[in-house]
């Protein structure tokens, strides 16, 4: 089923053509009550078909027209219009609409329990569609997305683990992207058009949280102790290398390695380091 424009008239139209009628029965009743009488009355009849037709139809709805279970089209333009007194109508909201899904408890691709929710913008395309393949569009749309976000955290792992390795936490627009395609697939039979999907949140479940965050902040002394000791290293060449090119000293190797190993210890240690003052004569 698909949506398609329901056969109507401006409602203006119809009025008019209804007040003109009365005009001319009231005329004819003042010339000849009898007739007018007669015209009167089948004015009175036409107004109350007119208004039992009149369909008001506000900017951002869609009205559904059905005549004896068959469906007859959807008016989509705001306006007044008059349509067959005897169709069935239902309304429908194409206004955008969003919602916050609830926490959901999931497993990532690793194993790891995680909690995650999502922000879903999404809005009705096809009137016919979201009245009748569905029997509610939005609680469709809310099960759908829960549907949607497991299937998402069970294929990506929480944080990467190879380089360039897609994962929810480093990966936030590609993951939205996947969502949002994962999402649409799953409500296009409905006539709903996704608009944008945002993680809102995301953490490990409580029970493993702080063993997560001992592994980050092991991961982070690493990586900072691995920059130190780089720089470290580097200082220390170029200070040997410059005391040898301007002359000011010759080390042998086994000053040489006293030095390195002064100058690394006090480099890389993180308290403060109290120099000790050799009395003998360097070489």
């Amino acid at each position: 089923m698909k949506e398609y424009p329901a056969h109507c008239i401006a409602g203006m139209k119809v009025f008019s053509g209804i007040i003109g009628a009365a005009l001319m029965g009231l005329l004819c009743f003042m010339q000849s009550p009898s007739l007018g009488t007669v015209l009167l009355g089948m004015c009175m009849v036409m107004t109350m078909i007119f208004l039992k037709g009149v369909v008001i139809v506000s900017p951002n709805e869609a009205v559904v027209l059905t005549f004896f279970g068959q469906y007859c089209g959807s008016i989509t333009h705001n306006g007044i219009w008059w349509v067959n007194p005897l169709a069935g109508r239902e309304r429908i909201s194409t206004k955008v609409a969003n919602f916050q899904s609830e926490q959901l408890k999931v497993n990532d691709a690793l194993g790891n329990p995680i909690e995650i929710a999502a922000v879903i913008v999404w809005r009705v395309v096809d009137s016919a569609k979201a009245t009748f393949e569905v029997e509610s569009c939005t609680n469709f749309v809310h099960l759908q997305c829960e549907t949607a976000l497991r299937q998402l955290a069970s294929h990506f792992p929480y944080e990467p683990h190879k380089v360039e390795e897609v994962a929810l936490r480093s990966h936030p627009e590609e993951i939205a992207d996947k969502l949002q395609s994962e999402l649409q697939a799953r409500v296009s039979l409905a006539g709903i058009e996704i608009l944008q999907t945002q993680l809102s949140h995301l953490a490990y479940s409580p029970e493993i949280a702080q063993a997560m965050l001992r592994r980050q902040q092991a991961q982070a002394v690493i990586a900072a102790r691995q920059l130190i000791v780089d720089g470290a290293i580097g200082m220390v060449e170029m200070a040997l290398t410059k005391l040898e090119k301007d002359g000011i000293i010759q080390l042998d190797t086994a000053t040489k390695s006293t030095m390195v190993n002064n100058l690394l210890v006090t480099l890389v240690s993180e308290h403060h380091i109290q120099p000790v003052m050799s009395t003998s004569p360097m070489k």
